[in-house]
């Protein structure tokens, strides 16, 4: 028998792929809940700003949502409180809506892409690391704070906006004097001495085409990781596959933010095995749909 009922949703652009409603249509049946996952398009909406958005869903009686590109940012003055690992990444990807409305910001691509990356290349490699951040936005400060956790060495910031790139630069040395942050000066020479790259940019996502990291700079002793996984192989992990490079795609992040986010809403804590084959049955169904 279902404990209880309960609405969760996504709000972001282009997330039509997403396959958040096939992990937590699996989870919520595993923990006996009427659970249901709804997606917000930004894209497909007639009003896709982001207050009515959340609004809607505060009126519609939901239990919380995940919040993805462009919104993770811009959700922030909107809420009424925001936990302390949102507010040191400055970013927020799920919100918990309480019995009386009222809205509380988290974080979790933080531990998610943290949890992803011990799993797919183990702690050390990232263990006094020098790693080329691309990507200033909400999914790189996420990222940041992740390879801040790791301790990693040295990590240099890209971003086409320099200035977003300096801020984000400014507030890892707040948070932690002890690392070396940099903004990127060449990116293709900072890549080709470093021990990693991520991709923390939207570019590479079905709808945003192309490779924001040079293959030129890359080489076999690189790790490679995106945040993306529509498609879960980018232009980026392509390349990066093709020079032998150790690879992570955005599925693991995808998975582990999951488990984090349910155990949020819930109290329940997902099981992680299952999540993953969760993730693969929703993946093989969406290319099967698109193909």
């Amino acid at each position: 028998m279902n404990r209880h009922r309960m609405l969760i949703g996504l709000i972001g652009s282009n997330i039509m792929g997403s396959l958040s409603p096939a992990l937590f249509a699996d989870a919520f049946a595993a923990a006996g809940i009427d659970g249901f996952y709804h997606l917000m398009d930004a894209d497909l909406l007639p009003d896709p700003r982001l207050p009515g958005l959340l609004a809607a869903a505060k009126t519609a009686g939901f239990s919380g949502l995940n919040v993805t590109y462009p919104f993770k940012e811009e959700i922030i003055p909107l809420l009424d409180a925001i936990d302390r690992g949102a507010q040191e990444v400055g970013a927020v990807n799920t919100v918990v809506v309480d019995s009386k409305g009222r809205t509380t910001g988290f974080n979790f691509d933080r531990v998610g892409w943290r949890n992803a990356f011990v799993e797919t290349f183990g702690a050390p490699s990232a263990q006094g690391a020098t790693v080329v951040l691309v990507g200033a936005g909400g999914a790189g400060r996420a990222v940041s704070c992740a390879l801040l956790d790791l301790g990693v060495a040295c990590l240099i910031v890209y971003d086409q906006d320099i200035k977003r790139a300096e801020t984000l630069a400014a507030s890892l040395r707040a948070l932690s004097p002890a690392m070396c942050v940099s903004v990127s000066q060449g990116l293709e020479r900072d890549i080709a001495s470093a021990d990693g790259v991520v991709n923390a940019t939207q570019t590479g996502m079905r709808g945003f085409p192309g490779n924001p990291v040079p293959p030129s700079a890359l080489n076999a002793s690189h790790w490679a990781a995106d945040v993306i996984y529509t498609p879960i192989d980018t232009e980026f992990i392509k390349a990066a596959t093709a020079k032998g490079c150790r690879t992570m795609s955005g599925d693991g992040m995808c998975v582990h933010q999951a488990i984090e986010a349910f155990r949020q809403f819930t109290g329940l804590t997902p099981d992680l095995a299952r999540m993953h084959k969760a993730f693969a049955a929703g993946l093989a169904a969406r290319e099967k749909n698109n193909a």
